[in-house]
């Protein structure tokens, strides 16, 4: 008699290794930024104390902050291709989720429905709640993350405890929340890049915590 063996499961990555290109990618970034800031530093601090006008350059404030979203986009899409099998898996639970969280909507809209007046300001849908949900649960999770890491990770197996939201979505809804703050920081340095050099250094500078806690949020395992 012979038995036919039964099919493990794929063995799941390390959210380092799931998200590896878009780390390496955050790396970079901040280098960059660091880099482009020093082009600015960089001649002022070799001046002599005599000389008032100093030249410097502000091209790499400006290339990078034009470039920074580009690269964070590829290399997240070479994650997903890398890890097709994850991505799907991270799909279904997110279809899931998404529907707890319409549902709970729903609920809550019906009971409110019973009440008074509603006002002159439509609320959101159940659909629009669902999505602002998870984005909100980022930001909370990235602010506290900067603040305590231990308490974000409580936060996160806190707000996951219901199963309207799943651990995966939102540290990955945190780093989005991360990475944008540091994109507009140098979305900023761009606009002031000829007016302020100095100022586009220093939003240069400001950018880098904020992509450098999002490489953090994308490697935390918290299981």
């Amino acid at each position: 008699m012979t038995t036919t063996p039964h099919a493990l499961p794929p063995v799941r990555p390390a959210r380092r290794r799931r998200h590896a290109r878009l780390i390496a990618a955050l790396a970079s970034l901040i280098g960059a930024c660091a880099e482009a800031a020093g082009e600015v530093y960089g001649p002022v601090a070799a001046a002599p104390p005599e000389q008032e006008a100093v030249e410097t350059s502000v091209l790499s404030c400006v290339r990078v902050a034009m470039s920074g979203p580009l690269l964070l986009d590829m290399a997240r899409s070479e994650d997903d291709a890398r890890w097709p099998d994850e991505v799907e898996r991270q799909q279904a639970v997110s279809r899931r989720t998404y529907a707890a969280r319409c549902a709970l909507a729903d609920a809550q809209d019906a009971v409110h429905r019973v009440g008074p007046g509603r006002g002159p300001v439509p609320l959101p849908t159940a659909e629009q709640g669902a999505m602002m949900e998870l984005v909100s649960a980022g930001d909370e999770v990235a602010a506290c993350w900067r603040r305590d890491p231990q308490e974000a990770a409580a936060l996160v197996l806190e707000l996951t405890a219901g199963g309207e939201l799943a651990v995966d979505e939102v540290l990955d809804a945190a780093v989005d929340a991360a990475t944008v703050t540091g994109l507009l920081a140098l979305s900023e340095a761009r606009a002031t890049a000829t007016s302020d050099p100095s100022m586009a250094a220093e939003l240069c500078l400001v950018a880098v915590p904020y992509f450098a806690l999002a490489v953090t949020l994308a490697s935390a395992d918290l299981d």
